[in-house]
């Protein structure tokens, strides 16, 4: 079953290596972490929900917003298949009821903070910025080429972009939930700007990401979506 329909689009993706310790205790019980050449990443990712609709009812004024949020890439075994997909840190959204409603039923560390945002089509060149307040303002801003290309095969692109699950750790409890969406177009970044304090926002296990370069900065065009509904695995 559906429980929510829309589009991410615009997904400004900044990658860390972070170490695997990090992240343990964030893990959820049967999942483990998932690596791209021997590498742990961390993702920062801001994008527009668009068109939004849940249990196929438009929400008013909920259909269209940004978020931010910040992710780690996990893996679990089912049945002899890799199920793989992300856990989330925290998501960032500007209205209260949309985090109340995914603490509600997701169980996610869905915070409300103002949030705003920047798109500008050039004759060769896209600008998106992602804007979000606690005492002061942070963004994400990425100029790229203004045409997006297929991803290429195996590339840290589709590692990024090619987990399907959702999973969620709750005290010792675990449930999961597919995200399906056909595969992304990328385009290419030509320069980025991040103003961020990992700490504040995130926490003290985050802080070094502040004293870090990114390993990879990306811009997805992103499609429709759709968000099954969770059901618990252990």
């Amino acid at each position: 079953m559906n429980f929510l329909k829309a589009e991410w689009r615009k997904l400004a993706i900044i990658n860390y290596e972070i170490n695997p310790e990090v992240l343990l205790p964030y893990l959820p019980k049967g999942t483990e972490l998932d690596f791209y050449k021997g590498k742990c990443y961390v993702s920062l990712v801001g994008f527009m929900f668009l068109n939004t609709r849940l249990l196929g009812l438009p929400i008013p004024f909920h259909r269209n917003f940004e978020e931010v949020n910040l992710r780690f890439y996990v893996k679990k075994k089912e049945k002899g298949i890799w199920k793989r997909g992300v856990v989330f840190i925290k998501e960032i959204v500007p209205k209260p009821a949309l985090s109340m409603v995914a603490n509600a039923v997701y169980k996610e560390n869905y915070h409300t903070m103002k949030m705003k945002n920047q798109m500008e089509k050039g004759e060769d060149e896209l600008l998106i910025r992602y804007s979000w307040k606690d005492k002061n303002w942070h963004s994400i801003q990425i100029k790229s080429e203004n045409t997006a290309k297929p991803m290429e095969e195996n590339s840290e692109f589709e590692f990024i972009t090619e987990h399907y699950f959702g999973f969620t750790k709750k005290e010792n409890t675990t449930s999961e939930y597919e995200v399906c969406h056909p595969k992304w177009d990328c385009y290419t970044v030509k320069d980025h700007q991040l103003k961020i304090d990992f700490q504040k926002i995130y926490g003290n296990n985050f802080e070094c990401l502040n004293h870090q370069l990114p390993l990879s900065v990306m811009l997805a065009e992103g499609s429709e979506i759709q968000v099954k509904t969770r059901k618990y695995i252990s």
